[in-house]
């Protein structure tokens, strides 16, 4: 395994980040401890999940990703064990969680004490905003249309202070946020800095071959504010295994499972997966290793949020981390980006 340390922290993480999203949805509780078992074995200690996960995000099954892992944790040198989860933003739809969504102190307050009951842990290691409370691009949404009759008000600074505030308690080691644009993570440092509050460590964004819409601007953000990218769908809702190609639809796939999760399965997307796949077998290495040892040596990762539903894709995700690619190589996979570089809705 490789490390790298969450940035302006002394807490050493491994690169290949274990998300787990899954269970308790795709993956039942004996499942995910077979999981968590197997990439410790491997050498990983971060470990990503959410107040609403599992996903997609049901009544039936909020909460079940963490009370996996907490079930798991009772076993295990807590202290060796790097945790991040998040709090919900505001979503309609995630009305079921609690009535008032958003980044107030009483909900902050409300979302950790529950997860860290579902965790059976006193704190959180790294504690993460969901998505933004303004409107902005995220969740696959490109162009930006400013709203002028926006309800939201700025708190950035009296949400910082909560998070400050549970840092001092022990409750969380530090914070990140997920989702968020450039604009959004200068704010939060800008915040950070002149009122002399804990800064955001770490931002969780997706990233992958199809797409590196974070190199527009956050790459730079990242690199000289020294604010780690989590990499979360770096194999793009599991298009970059090749599995769907050819009009292909397995059985208990996500995209099968859940037809919702369309982001990556545009012409554009399957064409591009179609020319990885060529250089992925000139490199004597699957479809999925490549994608993910892209995202591995990316100069501004701190960590690479892999999910796997089998044990056969968790040991080969994994082993991506051994991989280490040449300049060709780096530049081969820059051409086909180039032939279509934003092929993701």
């Amino acid at each position: 395994m490789k490390y790298s340390n969450i940035p302006n922290t002394d807490i050493k993480v491994s690169k290949i980040c274990l998300g787990t999203m899954t269970f308790g949805e795709q993956n039942t509780e004996a499942e995910a401890h077979e999981q968590l078992n197997y990439a410790v074995q491997e050498g990983v200690n971060f470990f990503d999940s959410a107040e609403m996960y599992s996903v997609p995000g049901r009544k039936e099954t909020q909460g079940n990703s963490e009370k996996c892992i907490g079930t798991w944790l009772q076993n295990q040198k807590r202290e060796n064990i790097i945790l991040g989860t998040k709090v919900t933003g505001p979503n309609e739809y995630f009305k079921y969680i609690r009535e008032n969504l958003g980044f107030s102190k009483s909900v902050i307050l409300e979302a950790l004490n529950n997860s860290l009951k579902n965790l059976k842990t006193d704190y959180v290691d790294l504690y993460q905003l969901h998505w933004p409370e303004r409107e902005a691009n995220f969740f696959g949404i490109r162009n930006y249309k400013h709203n002028e009759n926006e309800q939201w008000q700025d708190n950035f600074k009296e949400v910082i202070e909560t998070l400050d505030n549970l840092v001092k308690e022990g409750k969380i080691r530090h914070y990140g946020v997920s989702n968020e644009t450039s604009w959004g993570v200068m704010r939060h440092l800008e915040e950070s800095k002149y009122n002399n509050l804990t800064r955001c460590k770490t931002i969780q964004n997706p990233y992958s071959l199809l797409n590196r819409s974070f190199e527009v601007n956050l790459a730079e953000v990242a690199m000289r504010e020294k604010v780690g990218l989590l990499a979360y769908s770096p194999m793009a809702f599991g298009v970059l295994s090749g599995k769907y190609l050819n009009g292909k639809m397995p059985e208990n796939s996500r995209i099968k499972l859940f037809p919702q999760y369309s982001r990556y399965s545009t012409k554009q997307c399957h064409f591009l997966t179609e020319k990885y796949l060529t250089l992925a077998n000139e490199l004597n290495i699957s479809l999925a290793q490549l994608a993910l040892a892209f995202v591995n040596q990316r100069e501004f990762l701190t960590g690479n949020i892999i999910g796997a539903t089998t044990m056969e894709q968790l040991k080969e995700n994994i082993s991506s981390i051994q991989i280490q690619f040449s300049e060709e190589t780096h530049k081969k996979i820059d051409e086909i980006h180039e032939l279509q570089p934003n092929p993701a809705t």
